[in-house]
C-alpha cells in the first residue's frame, strides 16, 4: 500500500470515527431537548443535527484533515455543512425510494442512504471542503 493509500485509509478510518461521535452527540442531544427540556419534537430534532454538524466539523476539520484555524475555516465549514445536507438529501432519496418502488424494509433502507450518504460525504468533503485548494 503506497503512502498516499495509507493517508486515504486512515482519513476514511477517522471520518467513520468522527460520523460515530455526531451519532451520538445527535441522539443525546435530542433525547435532552425533546425527553428532558419538552422541546417540540422537530425543532428538537433540527438543533440536535446542528450540534452534530458543528460536532463533526471541528473533530474532522481539527483531527481527520489536521487544519488549523485560520481565516478559511468559516469557508470550510459552510462547505461542510453544504456536504452534509447533501448527504441528508441522499439518505432521504434513497430511503424513499427503496421504500416505494422495492418495498425495502425501512431501517434497511435507512441504513443503505446512510451508507451511500457517508460515501459521498467523504469524497465531496476530501475533493472539495479539505481539498488543497478549497481550505485556502
Amino acid at each position: 500500500m503506497s503512502g498516499a493509500d495509507r493517508e486515504l485509509a486512515s482519513r476514511l478510518g477517522k471520518f467513520l470515527v468522527v460520523g460515530s461521535t455526531g451519532v451520538v452527540v445527535n441522539n443525546a442531544a435530542l433525547y435532552a431537548l425533546y425527553q428532558i427540556l419538552r422541546l417540540p419534537l422537530v425543532p428538537a430534532s433540527a438543533l440536535a443535527v446542528a450540534l452534530a454538524i458543528g460536532n463533526n466539523f471541528v473533530l474532522n476539520d481539527r483531527w481527520t484533515f489536521q487544519q488549523s484555524r485560520d481565516a478559511a475555516s468559516l469557508r470550510r465549514f459552510i462547505r461542510f455543512c453544504l456536504v452534509s445536507l447533501g448527504g441528508l438529501l441522499l439518505t432521504t432519496f434513497t430511503l424513499w425510494a427503496l421504500v416505494t418502488y422495492l418495498d425495502v424494509q425501512y431501517l434497511l433502507a435507512n441504513l443503505v442512504g446512510i451508507g451511500l450518504a457517508t460515501a459521498s460525504n467523504f469524497v465531496a468533503n476530501i475533493k472539495w471542503t479539505w481539498s488543497r485548494s478549497g481550505g485556502q
